[in-house]
């Protein structure tokens, strides 16, 4: 994800795309983000039930599967963290999107790298 010899020491594995090893993986490089995990799992069932498709189900995987990909490695989460936190906070609005942009691109390279 990143070309920083620093940036690429990763704290896990990639897990692999299934509920249990997303959650076990989030409980290491983030555990305060379990709760966040497990409502929309449940929300994420409760519109496959409703649809009648596995669509929803898929789309939780791969969010957090993009999520942790971005978490496993601290350089790159502290930056998308901060690239956050700078687009809400900026009282400049060409600073504001600058950040955005900035913590897009973290996200999309991490959908990248999970093949999406």
């Amino acid at each position: 994800m990143t070309t920083h010899p620093e940036e690429q020491a990763e704290l896990i594995p990639r897990p692999e795309r299934t509920p249990g090893a997303l959650r076990e993986a989030l409980s290491v490089v983030a555990p305060g983000r379990l709760p966040d995990m497990d409502r929309e799992k449940d929300e994420a069932l409760a519109e496959a039930v409703r649809q009648s498709t596995i669509g929803p189900l898929r789309g939780f995987l791969l969010r957090w599967a993009a999520v942790i990909e971005i978490e496993r490695f601290p350089a790159q989460a502290r930056r998308f963290h901060r690239a956050e936190y700078l687009a809400h906070v900026s009282e400049d609005p060409e600073q504001a999107r600058h950040h955005v942009h900035e913590s897009g691109d973290i996200l999309r390279a991490a959908y990248r790298e999970l093949g999406e």
